[in-house]
């Protein structure tokens, strides 16, 4: 397995520590990237770089693409389609599940399989015991690779569908971004009473590493939500829904950005005039499931 050729099209961060790591990995590695003279540490490091897509492609049954997003695959191989027939290609790229599953029929309007994948590590940590990758698509065409995949990370297959793996992938990074935004937020109205951002970030950090805690202590979060029962016993709408108002008053006397908590401040008043004030804070996904119903 370890000799087994690979292609990587796409140089960035996430791709050269993914070409990196099938190097050392002993794997023959073909890249190639628009601006060629990305790979050239690579290539003093043993990989070869391929004058073309189209060489690129012919040069391995596996290619792995790690590219801005979906359209770019196109643009990159769309000169190249006749070297598609008979490879896999493993598109590690971000997009929606539509354009995940719209790839996958063109792949296969060429004669190439196709796995959608969704790296859940930044680049230093490909390769890692803690890196994983979630993937979608033909089962068998998965497990093929699988002893190749399993070097960039943990692998794991979510189904057929290809828009799955794009999906799951969004969703963590759904939790990510807001998580790194409501940081920031919070930084910034620290901020606004003098305290630096040093200061308010190793204040602020705690509450984001104990939330699995928080969220574990006394409610089984994800099975009240899928039996429907929002039990107030620990905290109610009405309660976060008040906190939420706070937050917004606050930042609105501090003069920042008031999007974030006037977001946060919907759901709950969203909640509250649908009758839920004294069921759990979970009762507010009924309102990000139907916004139009709720609004």
């Amino acid at each position: 397995m370890s000799a087994t050729p690979v292609t990587l099209i796409g140089l960035g961060p996430m791709g050269q520590a993914m070409v990196r790591t099938l190097l050392a990995a002993g794997h023959p590695v073909t890249v190639w990237n628009r601006t060629a003279a990305r790979a050239d540490g690579l290539v003093a490091d043993g990989a070869t770089l391929a004058p073309s897509p189209a060489d690129a492609v012919a040069a391995s049954e596996l290619v792995i693409l790690s590219l801005t997003d979906y359209q770019a695959m196109y643009d990159i191989l769309g000169t190249a389609t006749d070297a598609l027939a008979g490879r896999t290609l493993v598109n590690l790229s971000s997009d929606t599940p539509d354009r995940a599953r719209e790839a996958a029929a063109w792949a296969a309007s060429h004669g190439a399989r196709f796995l959608t994948g969704g790296v859940m590590v930044p680049p230093p940590m490909v390769g890692t015991g803690a890196a994983s990758v979630y993937y979608s698509g033909p089962p068998e065409t998965f497990e093929e690779h699988r002893p190749v995949l399993a070097r960039i990370g943990t692998p794991r297959h979510l189904g057929e569908d290809a828009g799955l793996a794009q999906l799951m992938y969004l969703a963590h990074l759904d939790v990510f971004l807001t998580s790194l935004s409501a940081l920031t937020h919070a930084t910034a109205l620290l901020g606004s009473a003098g305290i630096t951002a040093t200061e308010a970030v190793d204040e602020l950090m705690p509450t984001l590493t104990g939330l699995p805690a928080m969220l574990q202590a006394g409610e089984n979060v994800g099975a009240q939500i899928d039996a429907g029962e929002h039990p107030g016993h620990l905290s109610t709408v009405t309660m976060m829904g008040a906190t939420a108002d706070h937050i917004v008053g606050a930042a609105a006397t501090a003069g920042i950005d008031l999007t974030l908590p006037r977001a946060l401040q919907g759901h709950y008043r969203r909640a509250i005039a649908d009758g839920h004030g004294k069921e759990n804070w979970t009762r507010i996904i009924d309102g990000i499931r139907s916004p139009r119903a709720n609004a």
